[in-house]
């Protein structure tokens, strides 16, 4: 019976699933793979195109059984093309990549036999496990999820000096239970909140009995710094451009914390000072009150349009305080409001008869302001986020009756790793768009460029001229891109190195005609980043301003 089989012509070999002699021959094979009989099976089905997709499927099996990879593969593709409705290929298919180390094809393949079973038990495991072999907590958890897994056996923390009742509160999931990646987004959004666990990640750890453990490692901000030379380089991170950080952190494990700035330049004068908390020891909630002193001096001679300030020249002195109120509500959402009282006064060449007096007004004015943060996609086995944010301020100028203005502005922001394991490469990219109603005064105009009190970058305007500000695009209006690609191009235990091109464009509009740009701006450059013992970052920007020709050069220091 099997040297016929063999021998038949390949155009009743087409016919093979309705002739009873390969029905008969379709049960031995059956048998020998109940048996586990790989070499009687792949003596009994040699290689063939004319099989039908079981008999494929049952050669691949037995091939795999005897670790020829590649033939196994060649098996399931044929068995694959006749029936593409059959998950059981896409399944093995990712077996045997896997067995071969190519973990992206099998991970295609496993997305594949989920388009036709989402359900798939044995599928979802397996893409799962393949996610966190990569270190993908969050994508592993969206496949896991589907089936009940994984079930939490403990979730362990170091030695951390932030109360443990507060620590416990941030954590949405909790032991002996499934652990849900929306509770692992919630937690991530809670403790990036506390603003104590600069560097941190979620740990999890098979164990024998098909449960798993979870281990928090942490990097916790704590006072001045965890050792003398960390509070001095936190504190004097700022020097090359006049600046100190006067910042303690966790006051008595409370996840209180205190940050300040103190700028002695001489053209721009600032002293910022912070306070922020959980309120009733709940992370959910977080307070947070300041104080903003400003002594700066003004240079819009090169950005103005209005011959009324061709002068250029404009001193400020400004003092705000406020308080706020954020609430973390879970993964997806979470928004922040709060109140502020400004004083504010002009000194300008200009004469008041000359120029809008609106601009300059001069006295308290009070504001609300309230934001919105939304992530819109998460897609975690491509490690793609796009974020979205909204902020709406409403100002009273108490000085003048009447006189109120709005300030309106969101946008989306967009992060990838192109690869499937780790942060070498990285493309973030913004966009943004402003827009004021009413009237308002100076200091409230959007501004673009490459300065320290702005996060509206166009990095090929320099913000300052003469150490003055003014020198980048001012306006009531403004639309904005930007984009960044950095890749590690030096790794050290202790530091690692990230370079790569940075583009952005713009225009920012005054409908009064006071500043605004005439054409979209372009600027293109190059930013490397210092990152040191995940402790403190180095920034520095070449940016060049296409349409000009002229360079800016920026520095920066962050925690």
């Amino acid at each position: 019976m099997p040297l016929f089989l063999l021998l038949m012509p390949p155009m009743l070999a087409r016919d093979f699933q309705r002739d009873p002699v390969s029905a008969d021959l379709l049960v031995r094979v059956k048998s020998l793979y109940e048996e586990g009989s790989w070499d009687t099976i792949v003596k009994l089905l040699p290689a063939s195109r004319d099989y039908p997709a079981d008999m494929d499927y049952y050669r691949g099996m037995a091939l795999a059984g005897t670790h020829r990879w590649d033939e196994a593969r060649e098996a399931f593709e044929a068995g694959q093309n006749k029936n593409r409705a059959d998950k059981r290929f896409p399944l093995e298919l990712a077996g045997v990549a896997f067995k071969q180390g190519r973990l992206f094809e099998a991970r295609s393949h496993l997305r594949r036999a989920l388009n036709l079973d989402p359900g798939d038990s044995y599928a979802n495991d397996f893409l799962a496990t393949l996610f966190l072999l990569d270190q993908n907590l969050e994508a592993s958890l969206k496949y896991w999820n589907r089936i009940g897994k994984p079930f939490l056996e403990t979730v362990t923390t170091p030695a951390l000096l932030v109360r443990a009742a507060i620590l416990d509160r941030a954590f949405a999931f909790s032991p002996a239970s499934i652990l849900r990646l929306d509770d692992l987004l919630t937690t991530r959004s809670r403790l990036n909140s506390m603003e104590i666990f600069p560097r941190y990640r979620f740990e999890l750890v098979p164990r024998p009995d098909n449960k798993f453990d979870l281990a928090f490692r942490c990097v916790e901000r704590n006072g001045l710094g965890n050792s003398w030379l960390e509070g001095l380089l936190s504190l004097f991170r700022g020097i090359p451009y006049q600046t100190v950080h006067p910042e303690f952190f966790n006051l008595k494990g409370s996840a209180v914390n205190w940050v300040s700035l103190v700028r002695f330049d001489a053209q721009k004068r600032r002293l910022y000072s912070s306070l922020s908390g959980p309120l009733g020891a709940d992370p959910k909630w977080r307070y947070r009150v300041y104080v903003d002193g400003r002594k700066e001096n003004w240079d819009v001679s090169r950005t103005s349009r209005s011959p009324a300030l061709a002068a250029g020249d404009i001193a400020l002195q400004s003092v705000s305080g406020g308080a706020e109120i954020q609430s973390t509500v879970n993964g997806l959402w979470r928004w922040k409001s709060g109140l502020s009282l400004t004083h504010r006064k002009f000194r300008r060449a200009t004469p008041e008869d000359e120029i809008d007096g609106s601009l300059f007004t001069q006295g308290f004015s009070l504001k609300n302001h309230l934001r919105v943060d939304r992530q819109l996609l998460l897609v975690p086995e491509r490690r793609l986020t796009v974020n979205s944010f909204a902020n709406w301020e409403l100002a009273k100028i108490l000085a003048v009756p009447h006189d109120a203005f709005a300030r309106v502005s969101g946008g989306l922001e967009l992060q990838w790793h192109p690869f499937a394991r780790g942060d070498d490469y990285t493309l973030m990219g913004r966009f943004g768009a402003g827009k004021t109603l009413g009237r308002a005064p100076f200091d409230e105009l959007f501004n673009l460029g490459q300065e320290r009190d702005t996060d509206l970058y166009l990095r090929g305007h320099r913000g300052t001229r003469a150490g003055k500000k003014g020198n980048s695009p001012l306006g009531r209006d403004y639309l904005l891109w930007n984009w960044e690609f950095d890749r590690v191009v030096y790794a050290h235990s202790r530091f690692d190195l990230r370079l790569g091109p940075v583009i952005d464009t713009g225009r920012v509009y005054d409908r009064f005609g006071n500043f605004g740009s005439d054409k979209w701006l372009w600027d293109a450059g190059i930013q490397a980043r210092v990152r040191i013992q995940n402790r403190l970052t180095l920034i520095l920007t070449i940016g060049k301003d296409l349409r000009a020709g002229r360079e800016a050069f920026h520095f920066n220091a962050a925690r």
